[in-house]
């Protein structure tokens, strides 16, 4: 009887709606469970009274996602918070009276270590100003050894033994990512401080002259279309190729108070640890609110709890869609 009653029920739902059949005995949510399975169709919950189906099978989101955007292949660290810069839109709050919030050599370590078998394919190092450490140079080579990695800096500190720290680092594992938002020096130094364009230019040319793979990111803080083709004709100027041009809107996070509102239902994750534990997103990581679990290892079950709660909220907003038609 419970088999054509889901013959019957699922034949009028429409794909991807579901059904609660009461069952009268516990032998048929068995019988249940091996109609989904033979029919396409999925078992959401069951006990000895009832039985939840799914007409269909549900989407997975993670897996319709490029691969190197689905949540766990790309890893954030930050490295620590304090900075030689104050910008004022800075996600992380990062400045010079920033506390560090190192994550630390060992704990990197670990980490990088644990990374590829966890599923992770690049790592990236971010902050803060990574070159304020006088352990990076350790830190980038546990991360190489282990998998490519990004390093995210604004270029303004390649000097004296920061240069040579610079210089020590491998060219064929490691790219370089240096923050410059405008064509010109006005808009990138009313954010981020007098005389900070011309040294992150710098900074550009000297990664380039030893040898570095240089990604540039910019933080567009109007909606000018000609801010940015300018900035991206002088980008290919300095021999930027356009794919390591990074522009990005400015979000509303850490010490910005305008830009797009991002928050965890918005952002597919990219999984991001700090000091204090694992994030949703790397824009997020001074928020509470995209804190996961700080619990940092096991690293891989860390990366499936992310994936798990981006799940849910993708199947949270397709059953809104689907109860809250307007027409």
């Amino acid at each position: 009887m419970v088999i054509l009653e889901l013959i019957e029920k699922t034949s009028a739902l429409a794909e991807g709606d579901t059904i609660t059949i009461p069952l009268h005995s516990p032998d048929e949510a068995d019988l249940a469970a091996a109609w989904c399975a033979r029919t396409g169709n999925t078992l959401i919950a069951a006990d000895h009274t009832s039985v939840t189906i799914r007409r269909g099978r549900p989407a997975d989101p993670i897996s319709d996602l490029p691969t190197d955007r689905r949540p766990g292949a790309r890893l954030w660290l930050y490295t620590n918070f304090d900075c030689n810069l104050a910008c004022d839109y800075c996600c992380a709050r990062s400045s010079p009276k920033a506390k560090r919030r190192a994550l630390g050599v060992d704990r990197v370590r670990e980490i990088a270590k644990a990374a590829p078998a966890a599923g992770v394919r690049e790592i990236l190092l971010t902050g803060g100003e990574p070159f304020i450490l006088p352990d990076l140079d350790q830190i980038v080579a546990d991360c190489t050894a282990a998998l490519p990695t990004t390093l995210l800096t604004n270029g303004m500190l390649f000097r004296g033994h920061r240069l040579q720290t610079l210089q020590a680092m491998p060219r064929d594992r490691l790219t370089l990512q240096i923050s410059l938002d405008s064509a010109t020096a006005d808009l990138h130094d009313a954010h981020r401080g007098k005389g900070t364009w011309a040294k992150a230019v710098a900074g550009i040319h000297t990664a380039l002259d030893e040898g570095f793979t240089v990604r540039v990111a910019a933080t567009l803080t109007t909606d000018d279309r000609n801010e940015e083709n300018e900035l991206r004709s002088f980008l290919d100027s300095l021999g930027i190729p356009q794919r390591h041009q990074v522009v990005r809107p400015l979000a509303r996070q850490g010490a910005a108070d305008s830009g797009l509102e991002l928050t965890v239902e918005t952002l597919i994750p990219e999984v991001t640890i700090t000091a204090e534990g694992v994030y949703w997103h790397p824009v997020g990581a001074d928020n509470d609110e995209q804190l996961v679990t700080r619990d940092i290892f096991p690293l891989d079950s860390a990366i499936a709890l992310v994936q798990e709660q981006f799940l849910a909220h993708r199947a949270t907003a397709d059953a809104a869609a689907r109860t809250f038609p307007c027409a």
